[in-house]
């Protein structure tokens, strides 16, 4: 590797980052020895739920070297999402649409951040030559949010979830991980201050706390990560969100500084900010594979997605169509489908006024 000036690379790091789409990038050291603690009592109380996978990486989340050996620093990228799409507060306000977090709504960010971070590398690469790294785009035992916020990206919100002054929250966060001697950047400062738009906002009370979640009680959690049944107790207050949340990101302040993506691959695909329950829920297999195909909803595959979408329509105002719609999928091949209709049908029920004697 030829001699390299630290700071130049670490100022060239920013400008390709920019010149790639990202909003900022920031350089953190791999010191997360408060968050290590923060993770294992999170742990430790169970909060995590039915996600055994951050249990069994345990230690390597917060130690960087652990998990890539030779990591010095942390290059953390901030990619923007928020696309065009119908106005969120008019989707939730009408029990008969779907409401798709906003991430979702177009390509699997996965892919177009890592490609992006990808060709950030190619640029250092062939400024610097062959040099020790690994790219992370939400695949592996990393703690994101800690290191965006030591790299200067923002500070964790009260919801957990990264904030920035000039962008609020809507964005992704991906790193990379390396042996590069550069400067680090400052972390930013706290400006939640006495705000609790977020916590009051919830749902269902998952954000116990502030800057503390649990994922249990998180409707993100239940509609992506819960594999099995959805409890019943929590089922009515997810109302028609089939795929993931943002009601904590809807409801901070901070958010009215969120920038509109330049992306085309996070253009809305499928008409998925304004779709009706009823129309996704007559998706065959088969078209919820084609039609998702490039998507990260894909991931939950057909059976959750129609649990989801059947919870949706059991907290919809009573429609005939949402009842037929229902009773079309009483007798499922999934047992788990077969329930949350069930469910839903009593719900729907449930909601007819009574009868004039």
């Amino acid at each position: 590797m030829p001699a390299i000036d630290p700071v130049a690379l670490a100022r060239d790091v920013r400008a390709w980052g920019r010149e790639l789409g990202f909003s900022k990038i920031g350089i953190a050291d791999t010191e997360l020895a408060a968050e290590e603690a923060r993770l294992l009592a999170w742990l430790a109380a169970g909060r995590h739920g039915e996600m055994d996978y951050m249990a069994r990486h345990g230690t390597r989340r917060s130690r960087p070297a652990e998990l890539v050996p030779g990591t010095l620093r942390v290059i953390s990228a901030r990619l923007d999402y928020l696309p065009s799409a119908r106005d969120a507060l008019a989707v939730l306000g009408d029990s008969t649409k779907a409401y798709v977090s906003r991430y979702a709504l177009g390509r699997d960010y996965h892919r177009v951040l890592r490609k992006k971070l990808q060709r950030l590398v190619e640029r250092i690469a062939a400024a610097v030559g062959d040099f020790r790294h690994r790219v992370f785009t939400d695949s592996a035992p990393v703690l994101e949010v800690a290191l965006a916020a030591k790299a200067g990206l923002g500070w964790r919100g009260k919801h957990t979830l990264l904030l920035s002054r000039d962008a609020g929250s809507f964005f992704f966060l991906g790193e990379i991980y390396t042996d590069l001697p550069l400067p680090v950047d400052a972390p930013a400062s706290d400006h939640c201050g006495t705000c609790r738009e977020c916590i009051d906002a919830c749902p269902t009370g998952a954000i116990v706390a502030p800057y503390e979640l649990d994922a249990r009680r998180c409707i993100s959690y239940l509609t992506i990560e819960l594999k099995g049944s959805i409890p019943e107790a929590l089922r009515p207050l997810i109302g028609n969100r089939v795929y993931g949340c943002d009601d904590c990101q809807l409801a901070c302040p901070w958010n009215r500084f969120a920038q509109r993506s330049g992306e085309d691959d996070f253009a809305v695909r499928n008409g998925l900010d304004d779709a009706e329950l009823v129309a996704l829920f007559a998706w065959t297999a088969q078209e919820f594979e084609s039609r998702l195909e490039g998507s990260a909803i894909r991931r939950i595959g057909y059976e959750r997605w129609l649990r989801n979408i059947a919870v949706g329509l059991g907290n919809a105002k009573p429609e005939r169509a949402i009842v037929a719609a229902l009773e079309r999928r009483s007798d499922d091949p999934s047992a788990l489908v077969r329930e949350h209709v069930a469910w839903a049908l009593r719900a729907q029920a449930s909601k007819k006024p009574a009868a004039r004697r």
